[in-house]
């Protein structure tokens, strides 16, 4: 089906500003991290982060940050398929494979060209310090893959979790970050702060669960005074409080906002969140014109592409910009530097689309197979004799490599030492978690009764 005729097809009572969220959600962090690269050429080629050099863009970020709205439109759209799955008589398995093949077939594509891209750049005789740079620049976008795919993987859980309590759930994990905070930066307690990595997120996707089933709802004033109440926060934390006004990470700097994720985060996120929701009438009425919600559909059909392979587009123009000469290199924040974002930004997008036009009819293919029917050769896998708990612990032992091996590439540094410039750990766990899933599914679609389906 094309885009025009999804927009066309699309049911009158969708909540489209959640599209529109996911779409200007995206769009954001592409132009944001292509807007933040500094490629510098000097024996060789390296990359730097404009907001070392630019602290007059860190309040800028209060808008550029938008994560905690990925999350929120996660938790929204999780809720919204496990309702559905539930009532067709689905099982928590059904539905964790299904969800798991939409992130982890155009995911599983990616890492494997771009450790094949590793592998045939060293033997062509490229420098390995600039292989490892290339790689670890272009897999930054798995850090998200990983934090998202732990929440989907947990979602069934924490469904229950939010019909039992409600937004006490989030409210209650809201506060433990805040005390994870307190104990890391006034008493010096050692590694609390990483269990922030999963928590803050985990906030925004509880509240999805309860934008989408009526839970939160719909009062202008309100929201309103919740956004103001959560700036005049925000601000009173960066200025008397101890956290920086960045909130993307900025190298160098001993505390940072997302390394581990703050409390200061969780509330700029929580006023994005009122902003959003405030937003949602407005926008729902907008996006009843072709035009725009055509659009929108556009972006979420590649949604997942363009994020992975934004940060390649990226190392594919300094590659081809820089070291030839065609893209001077002007002082970083001269107003020269800033009207050569512009071109830069514009390359970049041409090869990002390259890589849409190449790599988007996956995740198409994904999406087409999200209702449960039997994909590849389901008949070989339902011939092997093996016991209920067996299936179960091949589940279980798939999600815990694919979690492993993301866990591994957005914790690594770069390091010439890996031939493809990943970690063969990283390779190997993930590449064997994902098709112990996928011998799963396989197993589940060729079993499952039509309630499942």
């Amino acid at each position: 089906m094309d885009v025009r005729t999804a927009a066309e097809q699309t049911p009158t009572d969708r909540n489209r500003h959640v599209d529109l969220l996911r779409a200007s959600a995206i769009t954001v962090v592409v132009i944001g991290h292509w807007l933040a690269a500094v490629v510098i050429v000097d024996n060789g080629v390296d990359g730097q982060n404009a907001l070392s050099y630019l602290s007059w863009s860190h309040p800028v970020t209060w808008i550029l940050q938008v994560m905690p709205l990925f999350f929120l439109v996660g938790g929204f759209s999780n809720g919204m398929s496990l309702t559905s799955h539930y009532q067709r008589g689905g099982d928590n398995a059904g539905w964790l494979l299904s969800r798991s093949a939409r992130l982890l077939r155009p995911a599983t594509t990616f890492l494997v060209l771009l450790a094949a891209f590793g592998t045939t750049a060293r033997l062509l005789g490229a420098d390995p310090s600039d292989v490892a740079l290339a790689v670890w620049a272009a897999s930054i976008p798995l850090w998200f893959l990983a934090a998202y795919s732990a929440l989907v993987f947990l979602a069934p859980f924490l469904y229950a979790a939010h019909r039992r309590f409600g937004l006490g759930f989030p409210a209650a994990v809201a506060v433990v970050v805040l005390v994870l905070d307190v104990a890391r930066l006034q008493f010096d307690v050692p590694l609390v702060g990483g269990a922030n990595y999963l928590l803050v997120w985990l906030v925004f996707h509880q509240i999805g669960f309860a934008w989408q089933d009526g839970t939160i709802t719909v009062r202008p004033a309100a929201l309103a005074a919740s956004a103001v109440a959560g700036l005049a926060l925000l601000i009173a934390l960066t200025s008397i409080g101890p956290y920086p006004v960045s909130m993307v990470g900025v190298p160098g700097e001993d505390l940072q906002n997302t390394a581990p994720p703050t409390f200061a985060l969780v509330v700029l996120g929580l006023t994005q969140a009122a902003v959003a929701l405030l937003l949602e009438r407005p926008a729902n009425r907008f996006l009843q014109r072709r035009g725009p919600w055509t659009a929108v559909v556009a972006v979420n059909a590649v949604v997942l592409t363009m994020f992975l392979w934004h940060m390649g587009a990226a190392v594919v123009s300094a590659v081809a910009l820089y070291p030839t000469g065609i893209m001077p290199e002007p002082a970083v924040g001269s107003g020269e530097w800033l009207l050569l974002r512009l071109p830069w930004v514009v390359f970049c997008a041409a090869v990002l689309t390259v890589f849409i036009v190449l790599f988007a009819r996956i995740e198409a293919k994904t999406t087409g197979t999200s209702k449960g029917r039997a994909v590849g050769r389901g008949e070989v896998v339902s011939g092997l004799r093996l016991p209920g708990w067996a299936w179960q612990a091949m589940t279980g032992l798939g999600i815990a490599g694919v979690l492993g091996g993301l866990l591994i590439v957005a914790n690594s540094g770069r390091s010439d030492e890996h031939v493809t410039g990943l970690a063969p750990l990283a390779l190997v766990a993930y590449l064997t978690g994902a098709g112990l899933l996928r011998l799963a599914r396989y197993r589940h679609t060729t079993t499952s009764h039509p309630g499942d389906r």
